[in-house]
């Protein structure tokens, strides 16, 4: 038997159980299973290993453990050091290997969202980045390898960084695509929202949550009323959840 999980907490949102059986039972993969693995502190991890052995092949890593995991891994792709956050493990003969695959389904829906015209050099809107958290490391690439330029936002006060106090009407007006890298939303607390000033967006704005689970967030259900162009996280998901499985099958 082959094991694979995630490794977070909270993991009641996480859709990536239910994708991934799916996926073993359409492709006849029977020898294959996928498990939560909620845990208290990224210590704990040691016990998911000692658990489950040479069966566990690999493991995504969501909230709040992106970047704590780093530094228990004994190899991290170039890539994924240079994001500074992890969201895949491969597992092989006790060796853990790191890897950033958000990037990836970030970018995908990134160009979904903005299309052809808006990625284009030259032309990409500016962003504001809610949120510092691991997930937001992958955003920050896909930005700067883009040549899209960015600032990003936080609750707390910081060096280089915008507070919701900061975002004026014209701040709102020079950045048009607004990207969403917290949890704020999430199932089930499906009425939180990032504190932005909604009612300086319009139909020139683009929104970008990494949430999926609900489809329509509050912060995009915000978005669509005042006429932006809206894209949940369900198409980084499945993309990143794609190059997972074809890392931990290398």
């Amino acid at each position: 038997m082959r094991v694979f999980g995630i490794i977070g907490r909270p993991l009641g949102h996480s859709l990536s159980k239910a994708y991934f059986e799916e996926k073993f039972a359409a492709s006849g993969l029977d020898d294959c299973r996928f498990e939560k693995f909620t845990l208290p502190d990224i210590g704990a991890l040691e016990g998911v290993l000692n658990e489950w052995g040479e069966a566990l092949r690999g493991f995504c890593v969501t909230i709040p453990y992106k970047k704590e995991i780093m530094v228990r891994l004994n190899a991290v792709s170039d890539e994924a050091r240079a994001i500074g956050a992890v969201n895949c493990v491969r597992v092989s003969g006790g060796v853990l290997e790191g890897f950033n695959t958000d990037a990836h389904g970030f970018r995908v829906g990134l160009e979904q969202l903005l299309g052809p015209g808006n990625f284009a050099p030259g032309r990409q809107p500016r962003a504001l980045v809610l949120g510092t958290g691991g997930a937001s490391c992958a955003v920050r690439w896909v930005l700067e390898s883009a040549g899209i330029g960015y600032r990003m936002v936080s609750r707390t006060p910081g060096e280089g960084l915008l507070t919701y106090d900061d975002l004026t009407p014209e701040v709102m007006n020079s950045h048009r695509l607004i990207v969403n890298t917290t949890p704020l939303g999430t199932s089930p607390d499906v009425e939180g929202k990032p504190p932005i000033p909604y009612d300086a967006l319009g139909s020139g704005h683009f929104l970008y949550d990494l949430v999926y689970n609900p489809p329509v967030t509050a912060f995009l259900a915000e978005g669509v009323r005042h006429g932006a162009a809206t894209i949940n996280g369900e198409t980084m998901f499945r993309n990143q959840a794609e190059k997972n499985w074809e890392i931990w099958n290398t």
